[in-house]
């Protein structure tokens, strides 16, 4: 069976089982009915999935972006290597024509030629050897510029090729993207089929489960104390934090980066963009390409990284907080940094 199958039918029977209320309730533990538990764990795993194709997705986008890139700088030096072959070749013409005119016909050998000049023998030695060097030299570019110029052609193919791999890719990702949040829909279907009692119940479920995950995070790294000093709160983090706070309300959207709607990666990369730095598109190219940084010392707006797949970022808020849009249905929020697995912590180098 699919797994789209499974998730929705899983789902259905929990939201059915949650909805027929405290008679099947009563035979779990208090505040932990096993139906509310398992949708809260299909809602968690989709979060996860939804998460996860977006940023696949943006990924995928980054790389299309950087191979077309370089599609058109291979094809302008493939026209700017023309553009030379065929000026060498136009230099080797006149040259040809100009030891022709003066008496340079190659059926005549350099001997004769000299015979029948009526210049200085020197000097028309002289001028022929010149004339000679300058031909050959020519003739050596020429071969060059053709041997570059198919090098370059080949190079071009190739990227071009490449480019259309990637749009290919790019336009699966989308499709995942597409079907995971095309769940995620359905799941809100679910969810709004629920009295406000037990969308209450499975809140307060998400917020015992998150308080025992944050108590346990907090006894394991314990993050440094915030920083008094003076100037701290001019530091480019705590700028980029400020800006990101100033977002709370907005909705999430996949594949947004502002200004209207965010996904988590597009609110970490306009909230340093906002102060002039740059960081990745995704949280898996920041994970590989920005510095690591201790849970222990983590700074406001470090960027923190969830999952094993690198497939979540939030801007570190303090106070063992965060903020980010954690997933389709909310909005930019400051949640516990404990929310949902922690991969690490990368901090742009200015920070």
């Amino acid at each position: 069976m699919p797994r789209q199958t499974v998730v929705t039918a899983a789902l259905l029977v929990a939201a059915t089982a949650l909805a027929a209320g405290p008679a099947r309730a009563a035979e779990q533990p208090p505040g932990q009915p096993a139906e509310a538990t398992a949708l809260l764990t299909e809602l968690r795993e989709l979060y996860r999935e939804a998460g996860a194709a977006t940023e696949a997705y943006n990924e995928s986008g980054e790389r299309l972006a950087e191979q077309r890139a370089e599609v058109e700088r291979l094809t302008a030096r493939l026209a700017d290597t023309r553009g030379e072959l065929a000026g060498a070749r136009r230099t080797a013409g006149r040259l040809a024509a100009a030891e022709y005119r003066t008496g340079g016909s190659p059926e005549l050998p350099p001997v004769l030629r000299l015979l029948l000049t009526d210049e200085e023998p020197a000097r028309a030695l002289h001028d022929t050897t010149v004339a000679r060097r300058a031909a050959a030299g020519q003739l050596a570019e020429v071969r060059r510029l053709a041997e570059a110029e198919h090098e370059a052609d080949a190079l071009a193919a190739e990227a071009d090729e490449a480019w259309e791999e990637e749009r290919r890719l790019a336009g699966d990702q989308r499709d995942r993207r597409d079907a995971a949040h095309d769940r995620m829909n359905e799941v809100a279907g679910l969810l709004a089929g629920l009295s406000g009692e037990q969308r209450d119940e499975l809140t307060a479920l998400e917020e015992r489960e998150t308080a025992a995950e944050q108590r346990e995070f907090l006894a394991a790294h314990q993050p440094a104390e915030p920083d008094d000093r003076a100037g701290a709160a001019d530091a480019p983090g705590a700028r980029a934090l400020a800006w990101a706070l100033d977002q709370r309300g907005k909705p999430y959207e996949a594949g947004a980066a502002g200004p209207e709607s965010f996904d988590p990666a597009g609110l970490a990369l306009r909230a340093w963009e906002h102060v002039g730095v740059t960081v990745p598109r995704t949280g898996a190219r920041s994970w590989q390409l920005l510095p690591h940084v201790p849970l222990e010392e983590l700074r406001p707006g470090d960027l923190v990284i969830y999952h094993e797949d690198a497939s979540h970022t939030a801007l570190y808020a303090g106070d063992g907080t965060v903020v980010h849009p954690p997933g389709p249905g909310r909005d930019v929020e400051v949640t516990p940094l404990a929310h949902a697995p922690i991969k690490g912590a990368v901090r742009p180098a200015t920070n």
